[in-house]
């Protein structure tokens, strides 16, 4: 099983950064233009579309064509864990249909002084086996684009956004 791993400090209220993570509004957000994501569907537990929030049984069916190359890839993913509590939170997301045969993602999110401490953990599983375990190395290199964007674009939309709330001093 391979593993991936970021994390950063958010200069911006935990609540806001929790809120934000919560809504699939804030996956769209955090997904570079490169990935030409399509949301297709979200579906809350209750079967009720476009949920407000994500919470556990929720479903989220997607596609992208990274760079515009190739069909389109289609996933769809489950949030399996939400907990939230005193200045901790996480959700769990498994993918069940796409480009890994596993693919666990924990978002975690942490208050510490000064902010909010982002960390992504991924252990996933590549195509092929157990030759595709030995070139887990090798999507790093995808990994690493894609979150570095989504933790610098977390930081630029949350500061900006609890900068501009905070009256001057």
């Amino acid at each position: 099983m391979a593993v991936y791993e970021r994390e950063t400090v958010v200069k911006a209220p935990f609540d806001e950064v929790w809120d934000f993570h919560s809504r699939a509004s804030g996956l769209v957000a955090l997904t570079p233009g490169w990935m030409n994501l399509r949301l297709e569907r979200v579906v809350g537990p209750d079967g009720e579309p476009d949920p407000e929030k994500l919470v556990a049984g929720s479903k989220l069916e997607a596609s992208v064509r990274p760079f515009g190359v190739g069909p389109r890839q289609r996933w769809i993913s489950y949030i399996v864990t939400v907990r939230e509590g005193d200045g901790e939170a996480l959700f769990v997301d498994e993918m069940t249909r796409g480009a890994f045969p596993y693919w666990e993602h924990t978002h975690r999110f942490e208050a510490v002084p000064g902010g909010t401490r982002v960390t992504d953990h991924v252990e996933y599983r590549l195509l092929g086996g157990p030759l595709g375990g030995a070139v887990g190395p090798l999507a790093w290199v995808g990994f690493e684009p894609m979150f570095r964007y989504r933790h610098r674009r977390t930081k630029k939309l949350l500061e900006q956004e609890f900068r501009s709330q905070r009256p001057n001093d």
